[in-house]
């Protein structure tokens, strides 16, 4: 399930940056993703829930992160903004996945799309939104 999840997770970063660049409908980027890509190593239905979730919930998923951000929103390069969005819904959202995994995917995700140090910036903003998220799971980690 997890390689799935993966492959769903770099369906996402793609679909949300063809989103934010294009405002074309979620739907139709949907369509177009699972037509036009090889999904049988995708898990669709996280693919389907993160696409439509994200958008619906932008103010407050941004509102989570922008405290950590070194720079206005709008300068964040769209593909780290995809995944920093990405990253935060599920912190926010998918309390089943440790917090590890989804900083961890996140990062990868940004070595693979992003800009040379990009990972970096990743790391460092979504570590500062599972520190207010995920206090206590946070905590309990570092504490082992």
């Amino acid at each position: 399930m997890s390689n799935a999840r993966t492959h769903a997770r770099r369906f996402i970063v793609q679909a949300l940056y063809q989103w934010h660049m294009t405002e074309q409908n979620i739907a139709d980027i949907e369509n177009e993703f699972l037509a036009l890509h090889d999904s049988s190593k995708v898990d669709i239905t996280y693919f389907r829930e993160c696409l439509h979730a994200i958008p619906g919930k932008l103010d407050e998923l941004e509102a989570c992160f922008t405290a950590s951000l070194d720079r206005p929103l709008k300068e964040v390069d769209p593909v780290e903004l995809a995944i920093l969005r990405l990253g935060t819904y599920e912190l926010a959202h998918r309390l089943d996945i440790p917090y590890r995994v989804v900083i961890n995917e996140s990062v990868q995700l940004a070595k693979r799309f992003g800009a040379e140090d990009g990972y970096k910036y990743i790391n460092s903003v979504l570590d500062g939104v599972a520190a207010t998220l995920r206090d206590t799971e946070v905590k309990a980690h570092k504490s082992q």
